[in-house]
């Protein structure tokens, strides 16, 4: 049996190409993936330029006036693309305090009628008016963190001895990027709450990588041990926070869990860059359970009786096969308003059911 972590492990993943240490890596990198579900990554190769380049641009990027805020909210896209102020989402039934832009890799709209109603959700960005320079500073990142992604996977693969380029046929055409600002608590009202984003898992996506954006000294996000005390997750100069999501628990028949996670406001102001990298459209539950089960049931992993089988997954519990529905739905019933405006067809039906 596990025993409950109290701090998350560093994988430096540059042991990787050192003959004499990957095998020290890929054991590392297992007792991670399969005990805790979180881990920093270092020396990840995604050049520190571009790191610093996206951080200096949080500042500008949120001081933007309302009206520009608005002129790319998230309510003007179909593909759930652009902004929401603080308050517009809540976790737990609690409004979450964070104001945020989300971007996705650039692709153009394809979707016609005939076409499956979640293809839709594949489209382009907004952009902020007079922005180019953020523009190329979003697409230069979301591109490296593309290549990362696609990197860790091949070592994750191996780590579960599995060979390398197992798990990318899994992947989507297009990966997500929040941006996100937290502000900070007014020290005039001890009352507000303190829920940045209330206790959840990554629902949305294969694997996150988070850069946490602002100084050491802030701190905000908390991981749930086994035993049920929340773990600080501080900021480490120079690393990705990663993460699994509740795709990836699915297709390795619950060796590897999606963990609960939260953040919690303070006295400053907090930055933070979720990069979640996109699942599959067209995944069926049946080939996200099957297609790797026989392996996963084999491999000899001591996994904590009660969790051994316990997949959480709102994929799997839904009534809809795919994917793309599935995420579908949950975007309609979070964002309501773009529901009624570009999927009137379905909106009724997934606000109304319990899937």
């Amino acid at each position: 049996m596990t025993t409950s972590f109290s701090e998350i492990p560093v994988i430096d993943l540059s042991l990787a190409d050192d003959g004499s240490m990957k095998s020290n890596l890929l054991s590392s990198l297992r007792s991670a993936l399969t005990e805790i579900g979180f881990l920093y990554v270092s020396n990840h190769g995604v050049p520190a330029a571009v790191v610093d380049g996206l951080v200096n641009a949080l500042p500008t990027l949120f001081d933007l006036d309302d009206e520009a805020k608005k002129s790319v909210a998230l309510e003007n896209s179909p593909h759930f693309l652009g902004y929401s102020g603080v308050g517009s989402e809540n976790t737990g039934g609690k409004a979450d305090r964070r104001e945020q832009f989300e971007f996705a890799t650039e692709l153009s709209a394809t979707w016609n009628p005939g076409v499956p109603l979640y293809e839709r959700l594949r489209g382009p960005n907004q952009w902020p008016e007079g922005q180019l320079e953020l523009r190329s500073t979003v697409e230069a990142y979301i591109n490296e963190l593309t290549k990362l992604g696609e990197r860790f996977l091949d070592l994750v693969a191996q780590a579960l001895s599995l060979p390398p380029g197992t798990f990318q046929p899994f992947l989507s055409d297009q990966h997500r990027l929040k941006l996100v600002h937290y502000p900070a608590l007014p020290a005039s009202d001890p009352a507000i709450s303190q829920q940045g984003v209330g206790p959840h898992k990554d629902s949305s996506g294969w694997w996150t990588f988070l850069l946490q954006a602002s100084p050491p000294e802030v701190k905000g996000l908390q991981v749930l041990n086994k035993a049920g005390d929340w773990v600080d997750v501080p900021v480490v100069p120079g690393t990705f926070v990663v993460n699994i999501g509740q795709a990836f628990e699915v297709v390795t028949n619950g060796v590897c869990k999606a963990t609960t996670h939260r953040v919690l406001s303070g006295p400053h102001e907090r930055y933070s860059v979720p990069f979640f990298q996109g699942v599959r459209r067209n995944l069926t539950k049946e080939e996200a359970i099957e297609s790797l089960k026989a392996h996963f049931n084999t491999l000899d992993i001591g996994r904590e009786s009660q969790e051994g089988h316990a997949i959480d997954s709102a994929f799997l519990k839904g009534k809809y096969d795919t994917w793309g529905e599935s995420q579908l739905r949950t975007k309609v019933r979070s964002h309501r308003e773009n529901g009624k405006k570009f999927y009137p067809e379905v909106y009724n039906q997934y606000i109304n059911d319990d899937a």
